[in-house]
């Protein structure tokens, strides 16, 4: 999951991405949206899942962007820069996008999970933003690089059997080519901070 487009929620006058934002991470290679819901991994870390949907709209493909730690928030409308640290905290079960050096289920890559209890978790949740320019702009591509381990917010191209049928594989993967760049899209159904 590296690649995402932005679609704005409400005309902004920016066409920056900014702190506080609802988003849609969007691999645009195998047209899934980062997702995750309150179902475990049976292996690995044992963690709540996280993969890729080809579902367009559903809620549990939303993601909050916040600061890097509980002590340092990305202040609400604020521009997200290229290069800044920053989380992603799933909307519905207010767990971070993380990772860590457990093996991913499918690929025995690294697995990413959603880690935390009601947005608070530890340093495995801290992804730096790779983009081009100066700030994460709407509709550009970018990737997710994992604070702690560098590795690259991926997918598989695996996807899982029950009880997440269909559903892909997310990794980290140790290429940051442009087969794990993602697009973004913000949640046009939920206030967006822009």
């Amino acid at each position: 999951m590296a690649c995402l487009t932005l679609v704005t929620a409400v005309a902004a006058v920016t066409q920056q991405v900014t702190c506080g934002s609802v988003v849609k991470l969007v691999n645009q290679n195998h047209k899934i949206r980062l997702h995750s819901h309150d179902v475990k991994y049976g292996s690995g870390s044992g963690q709540q899942s996280v993969t890729g949907t080809g579902q367009q709209e559903d809620v549990n493909s939303h993601w909050t962007i916040k600061g890097p730690e509980e002590g340092d928030y990305c202040k609400r409308g604020e521009p997200v820069a290229c290069g800044q640290k920053l989380r992603l905290e799933h909307l519905t079960t207010n767990r971070n996008l993380h990772s860590h050096h457990f093996t991913s289920p499918l690929t025995n890559q690294q697995e990413v999970s959603a880690f935390g209890e009601a947005g608070v978790g530890d340093t495995g949740d801290v992804w730096k933003v790779v983009c081009d320019g100066d700030y994460w702009q709407r509709d550009q591509n970018v990737q997710f690089k994992h604070a702690d381990t560098g590795v690259f917010l991926a997918a598989s191209g695996q996807t899982f059997g029950r009880p997440i049928d269909g559903q892909m594989e997310i990794i980290g993967s140790q290429r940051a080519d442009g087969t794990d760049r993602k697009s973004t899209r913000l949640n046009s159904s939920h206030l967006c901070n822009l």
